[in-house]
């Protein structure tokens, strides 16, 4: 009887102890992985990070500097004449503005998108897995497949050589949706149903509930509309027939061939492309791990 209300203690588990060396001090047998690890990432970061280093470092050299052999990775003479002269002299000053407004009429997109992947995800509807099938297969359609009759659409529309049509076919995608979809499906539909009651309009459940809780994948998707919207190149060359409705790349391009070599004022027109992107990266990466997780768990 006593033995059976004898307390018992758990059996600890003895962990093996760290080794010593000769010396007599303690070492960690997982400290070399740890620092070999650390070393092969950094050489990685180091490789990958080079070019945009050369890039920005070149768009800072004069151009005597730059052409000069061996090449010097750091610029003896920093200037920003480059810089100014693409604002000044070239019309890039514009090709943001219009860069810009497509981007801003990307996010205008993006609550679309997040508007259907709700109603896919949390409402129950006749036809709801058709369509949603139907949105999954226009990701598999190339899109220079629909650029000839999108083009022609357009230009029944009267909406060639306008910012707005170099926006429309881009404003809303299926992976967008399917994205916002699978996310907002694990939302949990006691809150909806509890802001229901409090008399909250569905508009006002989305905008204040869905939403706030959808911040990691708004994040990744902010990312995605950002760089597909700054990045935009075929369709703004097919659509915009005079250079004033220009964007950046579009600009680049013509950079290349407008002008002859000069490596300081074409580094410097890649810079104003990508580090707007690398800014935004660094502000949301956060979220972006964390959203790609999430929206694969349904």
């Amino acid at each position: 009887m006593s033995t059976s209300l004898r307390e018992r203690r758990p059996t600890l588990v003895p962990t093996k102890p760290p080794t010593r060396n000769g010396r007599g001090t303690r070492t960690d047998p997982t400290r070399m992985p740890r620092i070999l690890i650390g070393v092969v990432l950094a050489l990685g970061a180091a490789i990958t990070a080079f070019p945009f280093f050369w890039m920005i470092s070149t768009s800072l050299k004069p151009a005597s500097e730059s052409l000069q052999y061996p090449p010097t990775p750091f610029p003896q003479t920093v200037t920003f004449e480059y810089y100014v002269q693409l604002f000044t002299q070239l019309d890039f000053g514009r090709y943001t503005i219009n860069t810009v407004i497509i981007v801003l009429f990307g996010f205008i997109g993006m609550i679309l998108m997040a508007m259907a992947g709700y109603a896919f995800g949390k409402f129950q509807f006749r036809g709801r897995e058709p369509l949603f099938v139907l949105v999954l297969a226009t990701m598999m359609i190339p899109v220079q497949v629909t650029m000839i009759p999108t083009y022609l659409i357009l230009n029944g529309m009267k909406l060639t050589n306008t910012l707005i049509g170099i926006a429309l076919p881009t404003l809303v995608g299926g992976f967008g949706i399917f994205l916002f979809r699978q996310f907002m499906s694990t939302i949990p539909t006691e809150m909806l149903e509890a802001a229901r009651l409090d008399g909250a309009s569905e508009i006002r459940i989305f905008f204040q509930v869905v939403l706030p809780m959808s911040k990691p994948i708004l994040a990744v998707q902010t990312i995605l509309t950002f760089i597909a919207g700054w990045n935009s190149f075929l369709w703004p060359l097919i659509i915009a027939g005079e250079q004033k409705n220009y964007t950046l790349s579009v600009g680049l391009s013509l950079l290349n061939q407008q002008i002859a070599i000069n490596p300081p004022l074409q580094m410097a027109a890649a810079s104003l492309m990508v580090i707007p992107i690398l800014i935004i990266f660094v502000i949301f990466q956060r979220y972006i791990v964390q959203g790609f997780t999430l929206s694969g768990l349904k």
